[in-house]
């Protein structure tokens, strides 16, 4: 099949979530596919199901994606994500998000952290 899209795990912090879409759109017009947690599962789906499953999920995700992007700010889960990408050697780039929907690559020193965050 050739020319292979690499998969990138977009890791965003439940406050984004109304913003999936965007996230996902912004990943495929970088030429990549989005694996997007709040897209595949909603938000938890309605917590209908024990969220650990969902952390495994989204830790086999990552393990299987290619890159992990990291949008917005950082809480603790999204925290978790990145150590877990950085342990399996997977490429992490940072973005903001700002309201009108833009979208800008930032550096990791730039990121910011929600209250109560353990910085990575």
């Amino acid at each position: 099949m050739g020319n292979e899209m690499r998969l990138v795990y977009t890791a965003m912090t439940k406050k984004l979530a109304f913003f999936k879409t965007h996230i996902s759109r912004f990943v495929l017009e970088q030429g990549k596919v989005p694996l997007n947690p709040f897209m595949l599962f909603d938000y938890f789906l309605l917590d209908t199901v024990d969220r650990r499953k969902f952390y495994e999920a989204n830790a086999s995700m990552i393990k299987r994606s290619d890159e992990v992007w990291v949008f917005g700010p950082v809480s603790d889960g999204v925290a978790e994500e990145i150590s877990l990408a950085k342990k399996e050697g997977k490429p992490v780039r940072f973005f903001e998000v700002t309201d009108s929907k833009e979208i800008r690559e930032i550096d990791e020193k730039n990121v910011r952290y929600e209250e109560d965050t353990d910085k990575i």
